[in-house]
C-alpha cells in the first residue's frame, strides 16, 4: 500500500483523502457513539495509516477536520459536557517487533540521544476511559473521555465504583490533580451478565466495554450501582501543587492515594525489556481478570514527555503495542447485500456459525466488491476468520487449498435488491440512487428524526416501518404533513400517545440550518460538513444555487463533496423535496456567523514547552483559526517558535536557524492584535 500511495498524483490524493476520511469518521462514529463498530480495530488502523501516508505525501492536503488531525470519537447527548483540563488523547499503535523498535528509534532521534531510553509498560485495557477530578483530596467531577477534549459528566454514576477512592489517602495531596484510569467489566461478572440476560430473553452484550459504557452511562445511578465495575488507574492529567519528575512516580503516588494500580505493570530498562514483557502478557492473557488487546509502552522521564510532545492526535512518547488476533476457520454460506441510509451497498458474509473467544460469528461485513475481489473470497469458501482486538469479526482470507471447485464468485448486483433501481458505482462503492427505495428511505427518516437532525422524539424505527407499511410515509417530507387523526387508527398508539408524536413533530419544524442540511442525507454530508456549508451560506436556497467552483473554494471542502452537494441539488426532485418541506411549515433558524481572521495566512508555528495560559490543542487551534499552520518541526521556513517552561531542543534549533522565538504572552498578544 505504501508503494502505491508513493505513486498517487496529487488530484488523486485529493479524492482518496475525502472517501478514506468519510470512511472512518463513519466507522469513528458507529465505534464511539453507537457501541456497534462494523470493522475490526484492525482494518481501522490500516484506513487511517492508508491516510496517514496519502497526507504525509501532501502535506498542503491536511485539512483541519481530518481523522488524523482529531481523536476520534463524539460526545454522546443526555449527560452534560465537560472540557478536560487537558486533551485525553488516543494512543497510536503498532503490532510487530518491529514497529517497537522503530518507535525507539524515532524517541532518540527526537531527542538526539543514543543511549537506551527507560520505559514504563502495562497492560492496555480494553475498557472505557474516564478522568477523576480531585481538588484538595476530594473527588469533584468524573467524566468520560468523550471525544478527547470534552467528556460526558457521569460523577455520581463513577462514585458507586468501590475501586474509585472518594477521598484521596496518605499525606501528600496535590491540590488539584485529574486521575485518569480505566472503568473495566470484569470477565466473569460479564460472562454471568450475559447468561442472566440471555435467561431472560433479553439481547446480551458483544463485549465488556459495551457492557462497562452502558453501565456508566445510565441515567439512574442506582442501576450502574448494581453492576460489579471496576477501575484502574492508568495516568494523570492536570497537576496542581504536586511534582512529578517521572511516569513511575505517578505509578507510586496512585496506589498510595488509594487506587487500584495494575499489578503487572514494569519498569524496563530500554526497549528489548519491553518486547519481553508484551510476549509475557500476550501469553497471559487469558489469565487476566479483564479485557486486554496489547500493552502500552511509556516513556519513564517526564522532561522527555515533555519535550517529544505530541501530534494533533497522538502523544509521541507513548504507543500501543497490540496483541495478536484470535482467530478461527468457517465456511461462508452465502453472500448477501444489505442497502443503507445514504444508498451505499455492502456485501455481508453470512457464515457457517463459529466461536471465537466465547462469541458465536455469523455474519461479517465484506465492505466492498472490490475487497472480495482483491482477497478473492467466494461463496462457498473455508475461510479464516478473526475478530480483531477481539471484538469485531472480520474474514481475514479464504483457505484455498480447502476449495472443491463449487464455490461462487461474488458479483455485486446491478439493480438495488430493495427497490430494483440500477445502481451506480463511484470508486470502490455501488450507490442505489433512488432516494425513494424503501430500504433508504427507513434509513433517511430515522437519521432525520435523529438528535443531530430534526429531533423528533418518538418517532423510533418500528414507528417508521409501520408508517411505510400503511402507506403514509412514501418520501421524507410526508412525516411533517402527518397529523394526530392519522396515528390514532394504528396499532401502538392511542389518543395521547398519537398527539405526543404531532407535538414532536409540530415542534421539531424550527430547525437550525446546519441540521436541516444534515438531515437531507446528502452523500459525503455529515454533521460537521453540514456545520461548514451552514456558515458559508445565508440561506437554502442560496446553498441549492451554488455552483460546484464555489463549493470547492470553501475551506475543508473538496472536489468529492462539493460534486454530491451540487448533484443532489441539482436534481429537480431533490429541490422539490425541500420545497415541500418548506411548504408544511419548516422554520431554518441561522445562528450569528463568526468571522475568522487570516492575519496569520502563510506563517507556521511550533509550540514547544509547557504553557501555562493554553492548552497546546486551543494554542494551535487559534493559529488554524487565524488562517496559519502549526507544525511539530523547527524548519527555516519556520515563522515563530513559541516557548513555554522547559522547551528543550526545539529552542536552539530555532536560535540556530534565526527563527522568530515568541514567549507565550507574546503570542497571545499577536493573536490579539489588529
Amino acid at each position: 500500500m505504501a508503494a502505491e500511495n508513493k505513486q498517487i498524483s496529487k488530484a488523486q490524493a485529493e479524492k482518496k483523502i475525502e472517501v478514506l476520511s468519510k470512511e472512518l469518521e463513519h466507522h469513528n462514529y458507529l465505534y464511539y457513539i453507537k457501541n456497534n463498530p462494523e470493522i475490526s480495530d484492525y482494518d481501522f488502523d490500516t484506513l487511517l495509516n492508508e491516510l496517514k501516508e496519502i497526507e504525509a505525501i501532501y502535506p498542503e492536503l491536511v485539512k483541519p477536520d481530518s481523522p488524523t488531525q482529531r481523536v476520534g470519537g463524539a460526545v454522546a447527548e443526555g449527560f452534560s459536557s465537560v472540557p478536560h483540563r487537558m486533551p485525553m488523547m488516543s494512543i497510536d499503535n503498532i503490532s510487530t517487533v518491529e514497529g517497537a523498535y522503530d518507535f525507539d528509534g524515532r524517541i532518540k532521534r527526537l531527542l538526539e540521544t543514543k543511549g537506551d531510553i527507560e520505559y514504563i509498560a502495562e497492560p492496555k485495557f480494553d475498557g472505557v476511559s474516564a478522568s477523576l477530578t480531585y481538588e484538595n483530596g476530594l473527588l469533584m467531577q468524573g467524566a468520560t473521555r468523550g471525544n478527547g477534549q470534552v467528556g460526558e459528566e457521569v460523577t455520581a454514576n463513577l462514585k458507586t465504583i468501590n475501586t474509585i477512592p472518594l477521598r484521596l489517602n496518605g499525606k501528600d495531596i496535590p491540590k488539584l490533580i485529574e486521575i485518569r484510569g480505566e472503568v473495566l467489566y470484569p470477565l466473569e461478572a460479564f460472562k454471568a451478565l450475559n447468561r442472566e440476560l440471555s435467561e431472560e430473553g433479553e439481547p446480551v452484550f458483544a463485549n465488556p466495554r459495551n457492557a462497562a459504557s452502558g453501565a456508566i452511562r445510565q441515567l439512574d445511578s442506582a442501576i450502574t450501582a448494581k453492576r460489579p465495575l471496576d477501575f484502574y488507574a492508568w495516568g494523570v492529567g492536570e497537576v496542581i501543587g504536586f511534582e512529578i519528575n517521572f511516569e513511575w512516580e505517578i505509578v507510586e503516588a496512585l496506589r498510595i492515594w488509594g487506587f487500584k494500580v495494575e499489578s503487572h505493570i514494569m519498569k524496563c530498562a530500554n526497549i528489548d525489556e519491553a518486547v519481553s514483557y508484551q510476549k509475557e502478557i500476550e501469553s497471559a492473557r487469558d489469565s487476566l481478570p479483564y479485557e486486554a488487546d496489547g500493552i502500552v509502552i511509556k516513556v519513564n522521564r517526564k522532561s522527555y514527555q515533555r519535550e517529544l510532545g505530541s501530534t494533533a492526535k497522538h502523544p509521541r512518547w507513548n504507543i500501543a503495542y497490540k496483541f495478536k488476533p484470535r482467530q478461527a476457520t468457517t465456511r461462508i454460506n452465502d453472500i448477501t447485500v444489505q442497502v443503507g441510509r445514504i444508498g451505499l451497498l455492502t456485501p455481508v458474509a453470512e457464515l457457517e456459525p463459529v466461536k471465537i473467544s466465547g462469541i458465536t460469528i455469523r455474519r461479517a461485513s465484506l465492505h466492498t466488491e472490490d475487497i472480495i475481489k482483491n482477497r478473492d473470497i467466494r461463496i462457498g469458501d473455508t475461510v479464516l476468520v478473526q475478530r480483531a482486538g477481539d471484538v469485531i469479526p472480520e474474514v481475514v482470507m479464504p483457505i484455498i487449498e480447502r476449495r472443491s471447485g463449487k464455490e461462487i464468485e461474488f458479483m455485486m448486483p446491478e439493480r438495488c435488491p430493495s427497490c430494483d433501481t440500477s445502481v451506480e458505482r463511484e470508486g470502490s462503492y455501488t450507490y442505489c440512487p433512488n432516494l425513494s427505495c424503501p430500504a433508504q428511505l427507513k434509513g433517511r427518516i430515522k437519521h432525520l428524526a435523529s438528535r443531530k437532525a430534526f429531533d423528533i422524539e418518538g418517532l423510533g424505527e418500528k414507528i417508521v416501518e409501520q408508517l411505510m407499511k400503511e402507506g403514509l410515509i412514501k418520501d421524507l417530507t410526508d412525516i411533517f404533513y402527518l397529523k394526530k387523526g392519522d396515528f390514532i387508527p394504528l396499532e401502538r398508539f392511542a389518543e395521547k400517545s398519537a398527539t405526543n408524536l404531532e407535538d414532536e413533530i409540530d415542534k421539531s419544524k424550527k430547525v437550525y440550518f446546519e441540521r436541516f442540511i444534515n438531515a437531507l442525507s446528502i452523500r459525503h454530508v455529515g454533521e460537521r460538513v453540514a456545520q461548514i456549508l451552514a456558515e458559508n451560506f445565508s440561506s437554502i436556497e442560496e446553498l441549492m444555487s451554488a455552483t460546484e467552483e464555489s463549493l470547492i473554494n470553501i475551506h475543508t471542502i473538496g472536489e468529492e463533496i462539493a460534486k454530491s452537494v451540487f448533484h443532489f441539488f441539482e436534481l429537480d426532485s431533490n429541490r422539490e423535496l425541500v420545497a415541500k418541506m418548506l411548504k408544511a411549515g419548516i422554520d431554518i433558524q441561522h445562528k450569528e456567523r463568526t468571522e475568522i481572521s487570516d492575519k496569520f495566512a502563510g506563517q507556521s508555528f511550533v509550540f514547544t514547552g509547557s504553557l501555562q495560559t493554553l492548552t497546546r490543542d486551543k494554542a494551535q487551534k487559534l493559529v488554524q483559526d487565524h488562517g496559519g499552520r502549526s507544525t511539530s518541526s523547527v524548519t527555516k521556513k519556520t515563522s515563530y517558535v513559541v516557548v513555554g517552561d522547559d522547551p528543550g531542543s526545539k529552542l536552539e534549533k530555532a536560535r540556530s536557524l534565526g527563527v522568530e522565538v515568541l514567549t507565550e504572552e507574546e503570542f497571545n498578544k499577536l493573536v490579539e492584535s489588529d
